[in-house]
């Protein structure tokens, strides 16, 4: 699907959700909807709100907050905490995109996004087994990435590559 396509449908479904819950249809609303549907990261409603700015997107940081929150809610944006920094919530488009999982860096937060069809069949395969329905999940995978790695560790007296950390669960 093309990416005017894209936008054109999520507009709709947007546009359907402002009128069944009586919300204004701004054109501001309509803005942060077109430039989160322009990316292909996770992104902080903080920083979301300095790129318009910086676009010279006229734009309160109230209407962004409370544009991600609408969002939210009719399914086209998802939130993720992420990490031990669980007061910056990161969003990320989800109309159109496959089901995916994260990486995420403990050291400089990089977030990867990866699919492996094997997590598909478990969950399916655990709602089978435990009678629920499986309606979407998440993983997210804690580690260094190979930047971080190779870094020598903060108060390290050798500048020896960081070992690897393995954590039970």
């Amino acid at each position: 699907m093309k990416q005017q396509e894209l936008f054109n449908e999520v507009k709709e479904i947007f546009t359907s959700y402002l009128i069944k819950n009586k919300q204004r249809k701004t054109a501001e609303r309509y803005t942060i909807l077109e430039e989160i549907y322009k990316r292909n990261d996770h992104f902080d409603a903080e920083g979301l709100f300095i790129e318009l700015k910086k676009k010279k997107i006229n734009v309160s940081r109230a209407t962004v907050y409370n544009t991600l929150e609408l969002l939210q809610e009719c399914s086209l944006i998802r939130k993720h905490q992420f990490g031990n920094n669980t007061n910056l919530a990161r969003f990320e488009k989800s109309f159109g995109s496959r089901q995916h999982d994260h990486l995420i860096c403990i050291e400089c937060n990089k977030v990867m996004e990866f699919c492996d069809p094997r997590i598909h069949q478990i969950s399916t395969r655990m709602g089978e087994l435990l009678n629920y329905n499986i309606e979407n999940h998440s993983l997210i995978l804690y580690g260094h990435c190979r930047g971080c790695e190779s870094m020598p560790q903060k108060g390290s007296v050798n500048n020896s590559p960081r070992k690897k950390k393995l954590h039970a669960v």
